[in-house]
């Protein structure tokens, strides 16, 4: 599985760098470094020619302005590893974004990840995840609650990841490069 996703911005990928640090100073956390830079997934799939992906991904950043996402406060996937995340908010621009990328990538795949799906996805930015516990939850939200999570993040890339060992690392960038006129 690929994962399509847009890396964050300097100034918002060094503040989740930063929380990222001091989760693993404070409570030994590092299972999110899997994948090494803060991001949103978009979606994930199952791609036969990567070649066809690759130039629709080009395609799609030729057509896209950047754009700004909001996050705000903390939330929590449930279960024995909770993952601990900053939701961004879903907006109409957000959401027709990702219902195009969405649409057009199924079209290329033999399998998409069933909690990207439109009316399932939840965009997040992950903070903790695969070694945190229910016993460390308590403690881990006390500490991350004196942070402010009211963020607004530009948008400029699509960013291809695919699992290399143990990591998510990156495969290809590609730029928003079109401008928006005013007259």
């Amino acid at each position: 599985m690929i994962a399509i996703t847009s890396l964050l911005d300097k100034k918002h990928t060094e503040r989740v760098l930063e929380l990222i640090e001091n989760l693993e100073r404070r409570f030994g956390l590092r299972g999110v470094k899997m994948t090494p830079y803060p991001h949103l997934t978009l979606l994930t799939a199952e791609i036969p020619d990567m070649q066809e992906m690759k130039e629709y991904l080009d395609q799609i950043c030729l057509e896209t302005t950047p754009f700004k996402i909001r996050t705000t406060g903390l939330g929590i996937f449930p279960g024995p590893n909770p993952v601990i995340y900053t939701p961004v908010l879903r907006t109409p621009l957000l959401n027709n974004f990702h219902d195009r990328l969405h649409r057009d990538i199924a079209e290329m795949s033999s399998e998409m990840g069933v909690y990207y799906n439109p009316n399932m996805w939840l965009p997040h930015i992950s903070l903790a995840l695969g070694d945190t516990s229910q016993e460390l939850l308590g403690p881990i939200l006390a500490f991350l609650s004196s942070y402010n999570f009211n963020w607004e993040i530009e948008l400029n890339n699509l960013t291809l990841l695919q699992k290399r060992g143990d990591y998510f690392l990156k495969d290809e960038e590609f730029r928003f490069v079109k401008n928006e006129y005013i007259f």
